[in-house]
């Protein structure tokens, strides 16, 4: 029954899919503003909703952030674009958002489009205060450098891995926090703090997207360090068989226990917002972050297809985290999944263990930790009851639709 099974997820979705269609109805009139609010809920639904929650001068600086750096990505990403061509396009690329004329045709489906009409993301950028386009000119540049350096270079060691996703995920918590500072709501943030944010989400994007990633044609781009994979397999590709399956996991599991890290400083970077639309733009990609480790840790299925949080559970995450006990609650409750999933034969079982450990303790020291009851397998519900919610929020559903 999917969602339908779990009660408290079905309102959840409920109420999501109600704010999506108030969200469409907020699109300012605008040509280049229509465009890149369209375009953010085509390449992040469930970023452009937390956007929009944002105050008004806020929330434009970040869409704009947020799409200025997916078309850079959209460089990087496509393996079609010959280095000699990619490089100078990366290194150059924080200047051409002042160019209402530049466009570059790459990437496919909606990054397509992103980048064929580039002129509306840069007319939209010159219309932001002076802090605002400082602080994203500064981690454009920044990062088109550091992508063009891995362009040439592999991910050999976990240092270089760390460098990696430093340039293109911490230098967008860097970002996030002197916009946060610029719009005068928050105190600016430590950088390693904010550093941390990044890798975290990053480091579990590039966990999550192993098949993706080694099967992309014309060529692969692979960020797992070979420091890590080479102590279980010859060739990273080596992976996706199922002879490998019982190593595939040790490597995966070794690339959770790293991820797990930058949990802490984390929290710590959370617990010092006083927005509480910053707040929640925050926690709910760090929350789904900590659940998404859950989920993957020793699953072979990582190897095998697509791995990611069902949609009711994404719903209900969008819904509650509201709050750093909402927050200290979910990592401990995410964290106790992975330590339950721990393989005492497992060559990273103890190192795992104390991560795992380290994570809870401080969520159990804020004193903010509840009840909550995160599932990512079966329902724990009766059909009986789950039919009885059913009618109920269909009831509501009927109700929020005609508001």
């Amino acid at each position: 029954m999917g969602a339908l099974s779990r009660p408290e997820e079905v309102l959840a979705l409920v109420k999501l899919r109600v704010a999506a269609g108030q969200i469409k109805r907020q699109i300012p009139p605008e040509e280049h503003w229509a465009f890149g609010y369209s375009m953010l809920q085509k390449v992040s639904r469930s970023f452009a909703l937390v956007i929009q929650q944002l105050g008004p001068e806020l929330r434009n600086a970040v869409c704009i952030f947020y799409l200025v750096l997916r078309a850079l990505d959209t460089v990087e990403d496509d393996t079609s674009i010959p280095t000699e061509v990619k490089v100078p396009i990366l290194q150059e690329f924080y200047r051409h958002i002042y160019n209402r004329d530049w466009h570059f045709s790459c990437g496919t489906n909606h990054y397509k489009v992103l980048m064929d009409n580039f002129h509306h993301v840069s007319t939209a950028f010159l219309e932001l205060g002076q802090g605002y386009r400082k602080a994203i000119e500064e981690i454009t540049r920044r990062m088109g450098a550091g992508m063009a350096k891995f362009i040439c270079k592999e991910v050999e060691t976990v240092d270089d891995y760390d460098e990696y996703c430093h340039y293109v995920a911490g230098l967008v918590g860097y970002g996030l926090s002197r916009l946060f500072y610029a719009a005068g709501t928050e105190d600016l943030a430590p950088d390693s703090l904010s550093n941390s944010m990044g890798l975290f989400l990053q480091k579990t994007n590039i966990i999550r997207d192993y098949l993706e990633d080694i099967n992309e044609i014309p060529k692969s781009r692979m960020f797992w360090p070979r420091e890590i994979w080479s102590k279980y397999a010859d060739k990273l590709e080596d992976f996706k068989y199922e002879e490998n399956s019982e190593k595939a996991v040790w490597c995966l599991n070794d690339m959770v226990t790293n991820a797990l890290i930058h949990a802490e400083e984390c929290l710590q970077y959370m617990s010092a917002l006083k927005d509480h639309a910053i707040f929640r733009f925050c926690a709910i990609p760090q929350i789904m972050a900590i659940g998404t480790c859950a989920l993957c840790y020793n699953n072979v299925h990582v190897f095998r297809g697509v791995v990611k949080m069902r949609r009711g559970l994404t719903a209900r995450i969008i819904d509650e985290a509201n709050s750093m006990s909402d927050v200290c609650t979910a990592f401990y409750e995410f964290s106790s999944l992975i330590e339950s999933k721990i393989d005492d034969n497992d060559p990273n079982a103890a190192l795992t263990r104390r991560r795992v450990d380290s994570i809870k303790q401080t969520c159990k020291s804020s004193g903010l930790v509840k009840r909550r009851g995160y599932h990512l397998d079966k329902s724990p519900y009766k059909p009986m009851l789950i039919m009885i919610v059913l009618v109920l929020v269909a009831i509501l559903f009927g109700v929020l639709y005609t508001k």
